[in-house]
């Protein structure tokens, strides 16, 4: 079965085209990752998957949910940690995990028993009490994932969730998803700029670029599809060694949107 199907997904905004007509599926408890240069759709994407973007066209299933339909379904189905940090600094670890428990509609039983299960498993029982604003970067990035997994998701998507981390971080963090993976079963979608990260832990990439996949497969597979040691080589062999403009397709889509709400307003 699998935790995600998309089928000739599109996102357009007026006549730029950020997406355009791809198709991949997620197996359940696989480890997938989702990589390609800056601008190429990676973000447009996972919005779409995550119902914070609805689809020009096509057609997506996250758990067996229609993102647009059932976005509360899907919300509740996956967890997610976002590139950019979304903690409050003024809280507790302890109360940052209850908040989201609360949002979620987590009865008080079940919060009290999965809030200290996590924060031991990313090694931060001892810190539950103090204020984030006082952890560093690795500490926050593992409170991230522990609130994420707080619901019980079937999924967890993770944009790029090891950015600015040192390898030590990066390794341990590794090493408890890849944990949680096997004992709990659950899928992984990741985003990353590390390829060496990809190689080392994802089952299969897929590559976006341009707004369309142009190869899917395993670590192993894209190196011999393009006759590479590295998936770094790979993936340079596919996408270019061009530098890209960070957010050159958000800025594009900025404007499209806004050239459409002057439109409206003449």
């Amino acid at each position: 079965m699998n935790s995600i199907e998309v089928q000739g997904l599109t996102k357009r905004f007026n006549d730029f085209t950020a997406v355009s007509n791809i198709s991949f599926t997620v197996p359940e408890r696989e480890i997938f990752a989702f990589l390609g240069p800056n601008g190429a759709g990676k973000s447009t994407t996972i919005k779409m998957l995550t119902t914070l973007l609805a689809p020009t066209e096509g057609k997506i299933t996250v758990n067996g949910y229609d993102p647009v339909r059932n976005p509360d379904a899907v919300r509740h189905s996956f967890g997610i940690v976002f590139q950019d940090p979304s903690l409050d600094d003024e809280l507790t670890a302890y109360e940052n995990m209850e908040f989201h428990g609360v949002l979620y509609g987590m009865p008080r039983a079940l919060r009290r028993k999965r809030i200290p299960e996590l924060l031991q498993f990313v090694n931060l029982s001892d810190r539950a009490g103090d204020l984030v604003k006082e952890f560093s970067g690795g500490m926050k990035r593992r409170l991230e994932i522990a609130r994420g997994l707080l619901h019980h998701p079937k999924i967890i998507f993770l944009d790029e969730p090891t950015l600015g981390l040192d390898p030590q971080t990066r390794n341990h963090m590794w090493a408890h998803l890849k944990e949680l993976n096997e004992k709990e079963g659950i899928t992984v979608f990741f985003t990353t700029h590390y390829m060496e990260e990809a190689d080392k832990v994802a089952e299969r990439i897929a590559v976006i670029d341009h707004g369309q996949i142009i190869a899917i497969g395993t670590p192993v597979e894209l190196k011999t599809k393009t006759n590479k040691q590295s998936l770094e080589e790979a993936f340079l062999s596919l996408t270019g060694k061009t530098i890209r403009d960070e957010g050159a397709s958000a800025i594009e889509a900025m404007r499209q949107r806004r050239q459409a709400w002057r439109g409206r307003s003449r």
